[in-house]
């Protein structure tokens, strides 16, 4: 059974820094392209960023919004994903998602083409 399962955030102050992290099991890891993305009160979910799998180059992309500021890495031999934001500012609060994808790289932007999805976490940044 796939499970994806997110931990970290909680309340930051804005300008602070925190690290989500995502412990994804029963798939292969490798195979996939991981995803975060997040809502906000009232918005839809949008795309925070990408990491490729590495058969697909390892590439990681950001939303304008964070670039900069927020950094996806992955542990491939431990099917992790992470996301590093800092510079924190009151409008990065959102429930944040990690999401798993086996689509061509084409559509990795795309949240309709992620298969997987974590239960999400709360960050919330105080202004």
């Amino acid at each position: 059974q796939v499970h994806l399962a997110e931990s970290g955030g909680g309340l930051v102050q804005a300008g602070g820094s925190t690290r989500l992290s995502c412990a994804v099991s029963g798939l292969t890891f490798r195979n996939y392209h991981m995803g975060w993305f997040r809502q906000a009160p009232g918005k839809d979910r949008e795309l925070v960023g990408t990491s490729s799998r590495p058969g697909s180059g390892g590439r990681v992309y950001y939303t304008e919004s964070v670039k900069g500021r927020f950094t996806i890495s992955r542990d491939n031999a431990n099917g992790m994903v992470y996301l590093e934001m800092n510079s924190l500012i009151p409008e990065d609060t959102a429930v944040y998602y990690c999401a798993a994808s086996t689509v061509a790289l084409s559509g990795i932007r795309q949240s309709e083409h992620y298969q997987h999805w974590g239960q999400g976490t709360q960050v919330t940044v105080s202004s």
